[in-house]
C-alpha cells in the first residue's frame, strides 16, 4: 500500500466513487460529501444517535451501521464497504469526496482566506499545500486533536474530523510542528489563572528522551523565542502557546533546564510581558499538559 504522503495527482473527472476508491487504495479513509460539503445524514435507524453510537461524533461508538452514517467516523479504506449497496445511495448524491486526516496520520491546517494564508507563510514551516476555494490546505505528517477557529480563518482538521479531497497538492509533507499542535489547546480563562505565587521551573523528567541530539532542543527554544519576539500582536496568546509548544515537546523527558526557561521569559519580557504573567503562563501550560 502506498503511503498517503506519496499520493499522485490523478484525473478522476466527476466520479466521486472512482476518486474514493483510488484514495482508499493508497491508505486514505474516505467518505462522500453531499452538495454544500456536508456529510450524509444518519440513516433512520441511527437518527439522533438512537443507535447509541458516536454521540455528537466526538468518539467512535459501537454502532456498526452499514450506511455512511456518523460523518468522519464512517470513513473507510475498505473497497467492499465503499461499493456496497448500503453506500450506493450516498454516492449517487455525492458532490465531492472527503477523507479522515487523523485516520491516516495526517493533519490539515485549513486556511480559509488570503489573510490566513499570509499568516501561515510567516509562522508555519513549509509543507505540502493544496489550493482550496478561498485559501489553501497545509498538510503535515502527524495526527493531533482537531479544533476550528484557532485563529481568524484557520481550522485544524485531523483526529475526529474530515477534510475535502482537493487534489495531491505540491511540496514535500513536513513533520507536524509543535506550533501547530499548540494551536489546538485552548488558553485558560482568567478564572483559571494561578493566583498563588509561582516560581517557574523545568518539569521533572523521567520519560524517554525522543531527541536525537541537543541541537533539536536548541532549535526548539530558539524558534519559540523568535516567535515571541516577532509576534505582531496578541502577545499574551503567543507567549502561552510557545510555552505550551516547548513543554509538549520537551517537558516530559527532563532535558529542559532553568536556563532554557530564562531564555523564553527574557524574550517575553522584551515584548512587555511582566514576570508574573510569564510565571502564570508557564504554570498554566504545565497544568494543561498534566505535568
Amino acid at each position: 500500500m502506498t503511503h498517503p504522503t506519496a499520493i499522485r495527482r490523478d484525473h478522476t473527472g466527476d466520479r466521486p466513487l472512482l476518486t474514493a476508491l483510488q484514495l482508499a487504495e493508497r491508505g486514505l479513509p474516505v467518505l462522500p460529501l453531499r452538495e454544500g460539503k456536508g456529510p450524509m445524514g444518519n440513516c433512520r435507524a441511527c437518527r439522533k444517535n438512537t443507535c447509541g453510537g458516536r454521540p455528537n461524533m466526538k468518539t467512535p461508538g459501537p454502532c456498526a451501521c452499514p450506511a455512511p452514517c456518523h460523518a468522519w467516523a464512517a470513513a473507510t479504506t475498505d473497497p467492499t464497504v465503499l461499493t456496497s449497496a448500503a453506500w450506493a445511495p450516498a454516492w449517487r448524491q455525492a458532490a465531492v469526496v472527503a477523507y479522515h486526516p487523523g485516520g491516516t496520520g495526517l493533519t490539515v491546517v485549513d486556511l480559509d482566506n488570503a489573510d490566513a494564508v499570509a499568516w501561515a507563510r510567516q509562522n508555519l514551516p513549509a509543507t505540502r499545500t493544496v489550493a482550496s476555494t478561498r485559501g489553501e490546505h497545509w498538510i503535515y505528517l502527524g495526527a493531533m486533536p482537531s479544533r476550528n477557529d484557532v485563529r481568524p480563518g484557520v481550522d485544524i482538521k485531523s483526529l475526529m474530523s474530515y477534510a475535502r479531497w482537493l487534489g495531491a497538492g505540491t511540496g514535500a509533507v513536513a513533520p507536524l510542528p509543535d506550533v501547530v499542535r499548540a494551536l489546538a489547546v485552548k488558553e485558560p480563562t482568567a478564572a483559571r489563572r494561578v493566583s498563588r505565587p509561582v516560581t517557574a521551573a523545568a518539569p521533572v523528567g523521567g520519560g524517554k528522551c525522543p531527541h536525537l541530539s541537543p541541537a533539536y532542543l536548541e532549535r526548539g527554544i530558539a524558534m519559540a523565542a523568535q516567535r515571541i519576539e516577532d509576534a505582531p500582536d496578541g502577545i499574551h496568546r503567543t507567549v502561552y502557546r510557545m510555552f505550551l509548544a516547548v513543554l509538549s515537546a520537551h517537558g516530559r523527558c527532563g532535558c529542559l533546564t532553568d536556563a532554557h526557561i530564562k531564555r523564553l521569559f527574557t524574550a517575553a519580557q522584551g515584548r512587555g510581558e511582566s514576570l508574573r504573567h510569564c510565571e502564570d503562563a508557564w504554570s498554566n501550560a504545565v497544568a494543561a499538559l498534566g505535568m
